[in-house]
């Protein structure tokens, strides 16, 4: 079977508000009120819970590497308990997953949000069943751009790793498929959209509905 496998953060749901307010958590916490702000950082959040801490870290203080690693539990906590406030699916991503399914192609997810954390989201946002797999940062000992993930995702939605494509939002996700060796589809409405082209995947992607089409051109 042929696979389209998504990135989750930024490709499938702008959840760049709730991360943020995560983040802004932990900086209230060390008496720093809120660092970070939406929607001028919602590209910061999108790389990651110690990018985030780090990132506003340098803005206000001496950045301490100890301090983050400190207060990254204390994010994911913050996070976990107010997963679903902002965040919302972006326009058309469920009605091509199931167009997708409908031509053939088995759907999962590959992201470097914890497992456990993409669960709780998906399954918030009603839409978890839709995907047939679901691989995040800790369910193997190697994570995005290592293309092991990637290939995982595609076993477990019951295809051939080599005949899938990933469909992302970052640079991450152009070497995991690089590395993989398999196609990338980066998506130009997330908030580093105007950088995708850079990056030059196999396609680039305006809107949902166009994805179909492009996964049939680039898995034969």
């Amino acid at each position: 079977m042929r696979t389209v496998i998504f990135d989750l953060d930024g490709t499938l749901a702008d959840t760049s508000g709730d991360l943020l307010a995560a983040a802004n958590a932990c900086f209230r916490q060390m008496g720093l009120g809120d660092v970070l702000s939406y929607p001028e950082d919602a590209g910061v959040a999108l790389r990651g819970g110690r990018n985030m801490l780090a990132t506003g870290l340098k803005r206000v203080e001496n950045f301490d590497e100890a301090i983050v690693n400190d207060f990254y539990p204390v994010l994911l906590e913050a996070y976990r308990g107010a997963i679903d406030h902002h965040t919302v699916l972006y326009s058309g991503a469920m009605d091509a997953v199931e167009a997708l399914k409908t031509a053939g192609f088995g759907v999962g997810i590959c992201t470097n949000k914890p497992e456990g954390l993409a669960e709780q989201l998906l399954r918030s946002l009603g839409v978890r069943d839709a995907f047939a797999s679901l691989v995040g940062a800790d369910t193997l000992p190697v994570r995005k751009p290592d293309p092991e993930p990637l290939f995982e995702a595609a076993r477990r939605a019951g295809g051939d790793p080599a005949r899938t494509l990933l469909v992302g939002d970052s640079d991450t996700d152009r070497n995991t498929s690089a590395n993989a060796g398999v196609p990338s589809v980066l998506v130009t409405f997330g908030p580093s959209g105007d950088d995708m082209a850079a990056l030059k995947p196999e396609a680039l992607l305006h809107r949902f509905e166009d994805l179909p089409e492009i996964a049939e051109r680039l898995i034969a």
